[in-house]
């Protein structure tokens, strides 16, 4: 059975889940609007080969989030403590696990990649974000003019809508990503979410490039997930980590929404153990 628990965080309260009892560590990142219990599809299949650790990010579930930004060195130190609690007879540096992610959750899995390889056995990545740098995440989350007018249109969407309706009379824009922008921008309250969430993951910007050479060198297996029919995710993102031994891409009959006890196999066949 999953067990949900609470981390103290400075001024904050971080929401976490566990999964199975198995001796391998897997630390599990959800997607963007989801929670970590995003990953108890996997418990059944893999509770008696690894512990799964799924946090809820920062304006996520049931995490409390008071700081003023979410930085790598506070994952770190979160996941530190967390780990500290299943076995403290390890140092942090010691400690060796298994990534995986999906969607939003890549971001941080590729980000960790690049900054602490030599603790990472093996990462499965879901359609993965940060694998390219978008323009309006850049300009929205990296930028102080970009992010005012982020903060602005959040409050005030009434041109961005009409900009929408030009945009899908003109083909300019696939119609599931139309559907998808007034999923999270026609509601008040995710449109401040929305706001929220982008800007406190801004200091994760993972270099795919970096993170091909860094993972090549420490011969880390990369196994890749994607839905043949993501119109948010592409696979083709994934082109700058071929051709390389250590990397596997796999593309299924499917969209965005792999997380579903249908793929489970598929996802669970990537894992190194």
């Amino acid at each position: 059975m999953p067990q949900q628990r609470k981390l103290s965080f400075q001024n904050s309260v971080i929401n976490y889940y566990l999964f199975g009892n198995g001796p391998n560590l897997l630390l599990a990142f959800h997607g963007y609007g989801a929670t970590g219990n995003e990953f108890s599809l996997l418990e059944e299949k893999l509770e008696k080969k690894y512990t799964i650790i799924a946090i809820d990010f920062p304006f996520h579930g049931s995490t409390n989030w008071k700081e003023k930004d979410f930085l790598p060195n506070d994952l770190f130190r979160i996941l530190k403590e967390i780990l500290a609690t299943l076995d403290s007879s390890k140092s942090w540096s010691e400690l060796k696990f298994s990534l995986i992610s999906f969607s939003m959750g890549g971001r941080i899995a590729l980000s960790l990649l690049e900054q602490i390889p030599n603790q990472i056995e093996c990462a499965v990545l879901i359609a993965p974000d940060g694998l390219h740098v978008n323009f309006w995440y850049w300009l929205s989350t990296q930028t102080w003019l970009g992010n005012k007018l982020f903060k602005y249109s959040m409050k005030n969407p009434k041109w961005l809508f009409a900009l929408l309706k030009i945009a899908d009379k003109t083909r300019l824009l696939n119609k599931s990503i139309i559907k998808l922008v007034h999923y999270y921008m026609d509601n008040k309250q995710e449109r401040l979410q929305l706001y929220q969430r982008w800007t406190m993951m801004r200091k994760f910007n993972p270099k795919p490039q970096q993170i091909k050479t860094i993972t090549q060198k420490n011969n880390i297996p990369l196994r890749f997930l994607f839905g043949k029919h993501d119109n948010i995710i592409l696979s083709k993102r994934s082109g700058i980590f071929k051709p390389a031994e250590n990397v596997e891409i796999k593309i299924i009959e499917a969209g965005h929404k792999l997380m579903q006890p249908k793929h489970l196999t598929d996802i669970t066949d990537l894992l190194c153990k």
